[in-house]
């Protein structure tokens, strides 16, 4: 008697067929319907009990913290995978569900960067949210390509109560606009091949609640009709399940979508890794990489890392790109520039990581062993790493932290740093100093359930204080050329400050122009610089990129400079972390070094004496330059019923908001307003009683704006007093 295969040999045994594996992700707005969806795709292939999914109190297996199953939303991105067979083929889908509520954007980011393809879900009633938007960026931003499903449609039918004509034309409509905005953000060669249509099943619609799902080329096989759908609302339950079951199943149209319109890593490679690798591509390595050869070296991006809670063990979570990672092999990470040992390899059965003894590239896997943090490259011996994840938000609210009981304090510290490694879009600073600990989130829900996770999972009392605000240092106008001594007078530096101008700050924020040191030959850097209207010569005098701020080089002919440069930008890069208003970062600056003068011996030029005169260079140039703060700000979409427009535009002015757009659609007003953070704490609360319950906000933007000039001065003794600064500080 032959054996029937587990569900984790079959998995095992696909994960070497490259053009049969698909690695997908779930993407969409708070609530229309993610975790539901992928817990149908879960049941379907036999690792859920059918009856519970999309089921909140059995179901949603996806939800692995108890804080996700109390709020009902997802916070973490889960991996799930799953084998499925179409047109006679088996293929291998690794899916990941992620988070739609704009404070985890983060999970989001780092979710795209394992994957080639994504389905969007939006609700056939709402339509397309800011959400929606935000996360089509970050998908087509890494080069993954979308497909469409709408879901929620029984609310079409139950609560609009639409004909089938009606119901159609509110597809085409729905359709339309999702390709619009594809066309607005994708690159020019994809803007026309990734559209999504409606004929060739790229669209498929249902309900994940109720487990049905369709599109054109699956209806036309079926022999079914929009009309059927509304027939299946007048049966009984149980004869519904079991039309539902012969002809529309949820996870036969979708993974069909998913194997048909999306890439396999084959494919996907050849013009993802230009975008997300910036190696040189004839070397042996890149052509492993854009072919995605198993044979090749190893090339392995963490996405992800989760820690066990019993064992305290790591588990790096990622991509494969090439080669073929063993169990025990000795691997390189080239951030941390160390070497470490593969303990186990893992791949995800279900929800489930399971041992495997090797995995060939293409797959989405985890391995422990590895002591790094997220967006680390792995390979065998030294290499180019992958471009850094970049988030589309900057973290803007700090909370301080600290523990009831003192012998707490070290266990703190440690698990400060657990919880920074585990969620890297929250940036924690430990002030050996004053004793303070820091942790800067997305908003304030962020950070409330970071908190919560502290207390609940890991068992330890802690405190916060209210929620601080990050602001940012630049300069209103140029500096004339001021020049400095050093300490001990033998040394002379002639220092220039200006605004960086706007196309190469946004150059940057689009990670057209990456951050670091520039080398010597760098012909990409410049011919973007000239693209962006620079000189050449200028161009050829950018020395770093450090946080959004350059530090430029236009000495001529000194023999000694390359002997002190590197202290000089030490300096410069201590006073970009924190400014001379109130020690908060600068941005949007640019340091020119005009000129030196410098003593023959090398005793009297050390760092002891070149830092303090970088930093006092810089503030006297800041000075004379108008230094200023800036605030950040948020534009949010806030919904509410036109009864209470009145209401809402008067408390978004109570917070120094601006008002961008108000439109009206039916019975809802639909604002757009931009306020600033340090007025937004407690925002929800008060968006809440002012329009009883029902209006609702999501964040659309973020950005920095220069603060109003009468509030400065106030600001600034306020952030100097928390820290503690003296006068001269």
């Amino acid at each position: 008697m032959v054996e029937k295969e587990s569900s984790l040999q079959k998995i095992e045994r696909l994960t070497s067929k490259q053009e049969n594996i698909r690695n997908v992700a779930t993407s969409a707005h708070i609530h229309h319907g993610k975790t539901a969806f992928t817990d149908n795709l879960l049941a379907a292939a036999g690792l859920m009990a059918a009856k519970n999914a999309g089921d909140l109190d059995e179901g949603m297996t996806t939800w692995q913290h108890k804080d996700e199953q109390e709020r009902l939303m997802t916070v973490d991105a889960a991996n799930v995978s799953m084998a499925h067979e179409f047109l006679g083929k088996e293929y291998l889908i690794n899916l990941i569900d992620t988070p739609g509520h704009v404070d985890f954007g983060g999970n989001v980011t780092r979710a795209m960067r394992a994957i080639d393809g994504t389905f969007v879900l939006i609700c056939a009633v709402e339509g397309i949210m800011p959400q929606t938007e935000t996360v089509l960026k970050q998908a087509l931003r890494e080069r993954v390509k979308p497909v469409l499903f709408i879901n929620k449609v029984d609310r079409l039918i139950k609560e609009l109560k639409l004909t089938p004509e009606q119901m159609q034309e509110r597809f085409v409509k729905l359709i339309d606009s999702f390709n619009y905005l594809i066309m607005q953000i994708a690159e020019d060669e994809y803007k026309e091949k990734w559209k999504v249509n409606v004929q060739d099943g790229s669209v498929a619609f249902g309900s994940a609640r109720e487990n049905w799902a369709l599109s054109l080329p699956y209806m036309q096989k079926k022999r079914v009709s929009f009309k059927d759908v509304y027939a299946i609302y007048e049966m009984e339950e149980v004869e519904r399940k079991k039309w539902v079951w012969e002809n529309a199943l949820l996870n036969d149209v979708v993974l069909d979508m998913a194997v048909k319109h999306l890439p396999s890593p084959l494919d996907a490679q050849k013009y993802r890794i230009p975008k997300i690798w910036k190696g040189e591509p004839d070397s042996k390595f890149g052509q492993d990489l854009v072919n995605c050869n198993e044979k090749g070296e190893v090339a392995f991006v963490v996405t992800k890392i989760v820690i066990d809670p019993k064992s305290g063990k790591e588990i790096s979570a990622g991509r494969l790109y090439s080669g073929t990672i063993v169990n025990g092999m000795e691997v390189y990470a080239n951030l941390a520039k160390k070497k470490a040992r593969v303990q186990q390899v893992l791949v995800y059965n279900g929800i489930k990581p399971e041992q495997l003894e090797r995995v060939p590239a293409g797959n989405v896997l985890a391995i422990s062993g590895l002591n790094v943090d997220v967006g680390e490259t792995i390979t065998l011996v030294e290499q180019t790493p992958f471009e850094e994840i970049k988030h589309i938000f900057q973290p803007v609210i700090t909370k301080s932290i600290e523990v009831t009981r003192s012998q707490d304090l070290p266990k703190l510290i440690e698990i400060l740093r657990k919880v920074g490694k585990e969620d890297p879009s929250i940036k924690i600073e430990i002030n050996e100093e004053t004793g303070e600990n820091l942790m800067s989130g997305m908003g304030e829900l962020h950070l409330e359930i970071i908190e919560g996770r502290i207390k609940s999972e890991k068992g330890l009392e802690v405190k916060t204080g209210p929620p601080i605000v990050v602001y940012r240092e630049t300069v209103a106008k140029d500096s004339p050329e001021t020049e400095i001594r050093t300490p001990n007078g033998h040394n002379i530096l002639f220092f220039s400050i200006e605004p960086l101008e706007d196309e190469v700050f946004d150059a940057i924020e689009r990670n057209e122009l990456s951050e670091g040191k520039i080398k010597k030959k760098a012909e990409e850097v410049w011919k973007k610089l000239s693209e962006l209207g620079l000189s050449n010569e200028e161009a050829r005098q950018y020395k770093e990129i450090y946080k959004r701020n350059v530090f430029e080089d236009r000495t001529r002919g000194l023999v000694l400079l390359g002997e002190v440069i590197e202290s000089i930008l030490d300096g410069w890069r201590l006073v970009v972390d924190g400014g001379p208003l109130a020690k908060e970062p600068l941005m949007k600056t640019k340091l020119i070094l005009h000129d030196a003068k410098l003593h023959v011996d090398h005793m009297h030029r050390g760092p002891a004496q070149v830092y303090p005169a970088v930093r006092l260079g810089m503030f006297e140039c800041m000075k004379k330059a108008g230094a200023s703060m800036f605030e950040p700000v948020q534009t949010h979409m806030i919904e509410v019923p036109v009864d209470f427009m009145g209401t809402v535009t008067q408390l978004v002015g109570s917070k120094r908001g601006v008002l961008l757009d108000v439109q009206q659609e039916g019975i809802d007003a639909v604002i757009k307003a931009k306020i600033p953070v340090a007025e937004m704490i407690g925002w929800s609360n008060d968006l809440r009683s002012a329009t009883e319950g029902r209006g609702v906000s999501s964040l659309m933007d973020q950005n920095f704006q220069r603060m109003p000039v009468e509030l400065q001065a106030d600001v600034i003794r306020k952030i100097r007093q928390r820290k503690g600064l003296a006068e001269n500080q």
